[in-house]
């Protein structure tokens, strides 16, 4: 699925996915959700769902029909839909190690948008977590 939002192209086809989950019970409510990071390292969920499902559509007729959708995520909130959905191993693989004691300390920054950009766009093309790519650089 290819989609623009907010003057941003989304494309499954070009995006890489890093995971997935389906909960179909064979009703209405059914929904599967990928979650891909673009070549930029932003994050998207490509979703579809049954007709009780939060990717329902209106039909023509007045009913309610199966759907699909692209919904752009944060760095933030790719990270926590993982954390609800993936395994620790995969979570780790795609945002870094989470270390079991106080060895790490999070760390909440203010920079420019293009910089972060710039920092994200090179993770994801040293195929690294952001943490990951950061400590490398720092520790030159």
């Amino acid at each position: 699925m290819k989609k623009i939002i907010n003057g941003k192209k989304y494309n499954t086809e070009t995006a890489r996915k890093l995971g997935s989950i389906c909960k179909n019970d064979g009703s209405l409510e059914y929904w599967c959700e990928e979650i891909y990071v673009k070549r930029n390292g932003e994050y998207f969920l490509y979703g579809e769902g049954g007709a009780g499902s939060r990717y329902a559509r209106s039909l023509d007729n007045g009913n309610w029909g199966g759907g699909e959708d692209i919904i752009p995520l944060t760095y933030d909130a790719a990270r926590k839909w993982a954390e609800r959905h993936l395994d620790a191993d995969r979570y780790e693989e795609i945002f870094g190690e989470i270390p079991e004691d106080d060895s790490m300390t999070r760390l909440n920054l203010t920079l420019p948008a293009a910089l972060v950009e710039r920092i994200r766009r090179a993770a994801a093309e040293e195929g690294v977590s952001l943490t990951a790519y950061v400590i490398a650089k720092l520790e030159k």
